[in-house]
């Protein structure tokens, strides 16, 4: 065994939410999968390969080092994207593995083209351009010299996208804002065209914009959250809930997160439990201790207000949680035993524990909870 805890990806979720955004997005639209952040929490080395058995061949990542790993994961058909971080002495690596990434500053751009130049091969660029989000890429008064300087350097790059990222697409109180992204970068992209510089994919969506601004779907799509089977926000399964035929829901979560019981014990009535007296015991209880705490990605917040499933029961966590540790009542549950299983995210039986709900009592996003669960902890395929 050897660990505490372990996470299950179902292999027939993941199938079924990319069948269903292959459905939305079209048959002519490239699925970019965004594998940053160890795959939102699923393990880079799990979501790789059932991408490619699931049809899809190109991967976004943030860094150069998510980069690597990827690497050494995919077929050799397979396409890497890396959006953020990129060292100079990493574009080397970059152009010589064929590996595409963002270009957001000039900085950045004369680094790949001299860098290209003495390797005597292309470098594959994608050209971000900024259009409100204000985080990564070229403002409205570089991209003059911009232009000048790609068309001038045309013989050491290939002109893989022009892209740009949306500020909330998630959310309604957006919207105006968005609409501006979207008309800016098509001034952007005209611009481009009209100086023949003609991008061989266009790409701005993410999941969020994917799901409720159809008009963003373009060449190619970055999918991140949606094909782990979670909604970007509350609004956005709204307002696909409306559309979906019998109001059904098209995305299966692919995570269910699970231990064991370590130690059932009695407490008798008026007993402080666990560290110092935030819980007391009112009356006589029965206790199971669970073998994973905060370091294990279970959030210290959710003392005395976390919930996980045992027997098909859901019971609540009580006194606080500790780094490897934590405390639930299991009065109401007969016959437990050590050794029984735990469900902290996931099915059990009838009742279910999502990681939204589990999100919202740790003051979380699903985004948070996902990425911040330990990557030592071992991720198994399931059916």
């Amino acid at each position: 065994m050897f660990h505490t805890s372990h996470i299950e990806i179902s292999k027939s979720a993941y199938k079924k939410n990319i069948r269903y955004l292959k459905k939305l997005v079209g048959p002519d639209t490239v699925i970019s999968s965004v594998i940053k952040g160890n795959a939102y929490g699923h393990g880079i080395e799990n979501i790789v390969p059932l991408a490619e058995i699931s049809g899809i061949s190109h991967f976004s990542v943030f860094s150069a080092s998510e980069a690597l790993q990827a690497n050494s994961i995919k077929s050799a058909h397979s396409t890497l994207m890396i959006m953020g971080l990129l060292d100079d002495e990493e574009i080397e690596w970059a152009i010589k593995n064929d590996v595409e990434f963002f270009v957001f500053d000039m900085g950045r751009l004369h680094k790949t083209i001299e860098i290209a130049s003495k390797l005597k091969k292309k470098a594959h660029l994608h050209i971000e351009v900024e259009t409100g989000f204000h985080r990564t890429g070229f403002d409205s008064d570089e991209i003059p010299e911009l232009v000048q300087f790609l068309k001038k350097n045309q013989e050491h790059f290939y002109f893989e996208g022009l892209c740009t990222h949306y500020a909330g697409a998630e959310s309604i109180a957006n919207y105006v804002r968005i609409r501006e992204q979207i008309s800016l970068y098509r001034k952007y992209n005209r611009y481009f065209n009209r100086h023949n510089l003609i991008p061989a994919r266009k790409h701005t969506a993410c999941s969020a914009a994917v799901l409720t601004y159809p008009t963003t779907i373009m060449d190619m799509v970055r999918i991140g959250i949606a094909q782990y089977g979670f909604w970007p926000s509350t609004e956005t399964q709204m307002f696909r809930f409306k559309k979906e035929p019998q109001n059904t829901n098209p995305l299966k979560r692919l995570i269910t997160w699970k231990t064991r019981v370590m130690v059932v014990k009695n407490v008798e009535a008026g007993q402080f439990i666990g560290y110092g007296s935030s819980f007391l015991a009112n009356k006589k209880m029965k206790i199971a201790i669970i073998p994973v705490g905060y370091s294990n990605g279970f959030s210290r917040s959710l003392s005395n207000m976390g919930r996980v499933l045992i027997r098909g029961k859901r019971v609540p966590v009580i006194g606080t949680v500790t780094m490897n540790t934590m405390t639930v009542n299991v009065s109401d549950i007969p016959n437990i035993e050590k050794g029984d299983e735990v469900v902290i995210i996931g099915k059990q039986k009838r009742m279910n524990i999502s990681v939204a709900s589990f999100s919202d009592l740790s003051s979380q996003v699903n985004y948070q909870t996902l990425t911040r669960l330990p990557a030592d902890i071992p991720r198994y395929i399931v059916k």
